[in-house]
C-alpha cells in the first residue's frame, strides 16, 4: 500500500476533467493538482517552452512527494513526455496513448477525427500512434485553439462556443469520421456543445477515462494503490489566480475546492 498522492498537472484548469476520472476509479487516492494558469495556453507555445514548463511542473509535484504523475495536458504529452521520463525517476503518464487505444476501440469504419491545440496537432502524435497500431486507419486532425480560452472563460455551451464548434468541426464531420478524440483536457468541458455540433453518429472519445484506468492498473500491479477506506484528500495549486477554477471545479468535480497560488518559476 502507498498512501502518497498522485500528482496531476495541466496548462490550466482543463486537467480537472482528469481529476474527475481519477476520483471515479480510485476514490481513495490522495491527489495533488497543479494548473499553470499563469502560462496557459501551452498549445501555442514552442516544444522547447512546453518542455521547460513541464519540467518545472514535475519538480513542483515531486516536492509534494507524489508517487506518480499524470501529464493531463495533450500538448505536453505529445511534445515532452519522453524527455520528462528520461529526466525524472517517477512513473509519468501521458494522455495520448490511452486516448489512442480508446479511439481504436471506438471506431467501426477506421476513420478517426482528432481535435486538439495547435501544439498537439503539430506534433502528429495521435496520427502516428494510431497508424502504428493499424495502417488502414484514416486520421483527420483539426486544431481548435479557441476552445481552451472558451473553457477557461467558462463559455462552454453558449452562442460563441457553438459558433466556434461549427466553424471548426463542419469540415471534419464531412470526412465521414465515426469517432472524435477530444485531444485536449479542456475539451470535455465543451462536450455538450461539441456533441451537438457533430451529431449522435460520431462517438466522442475522452482520453481522461482511459488514462485514469491505466494508472489504476499500473499502481495495482505494483501494490501502490491507497487501500485506505477514507475518501482521498485533494489539494489544488495554481500559478495565477483565476475565477474559472471555481466554475470548473463545480462543473467537473461538484465541489468548490480552494486553490493555493504558488510561484512555479522557483522550480
Amino acid at each position: 500500500m502507498d498512501t502518497r498522492p498522485i500528482g496531476v498537472f495541466d496548462s490550466g484548469v482543463g486537467g480537472l476533467t482528469v481529476v474527475k476520472q481519477i476520483m471515479k476509479v480510485m476514490p481513495h487516492e490522495n491527489i495533488i493538482y497543479f494548473g499553470d494558469t499563469a502560462r496557459v495556453p501551452y498549445g501555442t507555445k514552442s516544444k522547447e517552452a512546453v518542455t521547460k514548463y513541464s519540467k518545472q511542473n514535475v519538480r513542483f509535484l515531486l516536492s509534494k512527494d507524489v508517487k506518480a504523475i499524470i501529464v493531463a495536458c495533450n500538448t505536453a504529452s505529445s511534445n515532452s513526455l519522453d524527455e520528462l521520463r528520461a529526466t525524472f525517476d517517477v512513473p509519468i503518464f501521458g494522455v495520448v496513448v490511452p486516448g489512442v487505444e480508446e479511439a481504436l476501440r471506438a471506431t467501426k469504419n477506421k476513420k478517426i477525427g482528432v481535435i486538439g491545440t495547435q501544439g498537439t496537432v503539430r506534433s502528429g502524435a495521435y496520427e502516428r500512434m494510431i497508424c502504428e497500431q493499424d495502417s488502414e486507419m484514416q486520421v483527420f486532425t483539426k486544431a481548435c485553439p479557441l476552445f481552451v480560452p472558451l473553457a477557461e472563460e467558462g463559455w462552454t455551451d453558449n452562442e460563441v462556443s457553438r459558433q466556434a464548434a461549427k466553424n471548426y468541426l463542419t469540415d471534419l464531420v464531412a470526412t465521414g469520421i465515426d469517432s472524435l478524440v477530444l485531444g485536449c483536457t479542456h475539451y470535455p468541458l465543451l462536450k455538450r456543445c461539441i456533441g451537438t455540433t457533430v451529431g449522435d453518429a460520431i462517438k466522442l472519445v475522452d482520453p481522461a477515462k482511459a488514462t485514469a484506468k491505466r494508472v489504476m492498473h499500473f499502481l495495482g500491479e505494483r501494490g501502490m494503490l491507497n487501500e485506505s477506506e477514507e475518501v482521498g484528500e485533494k489539494q489544488f495549486y495554481l500559478s495565477d489566480s483565476t475565477d474559472t477554477f471555481k466554475f470548473v471545479c463545480q462543473k467537473a468535480l461538484k465541489h468548490g475546492y480552494q486553490p493555493e497560488i504558488i510561484d512555479i518559476e522557483k522550480y
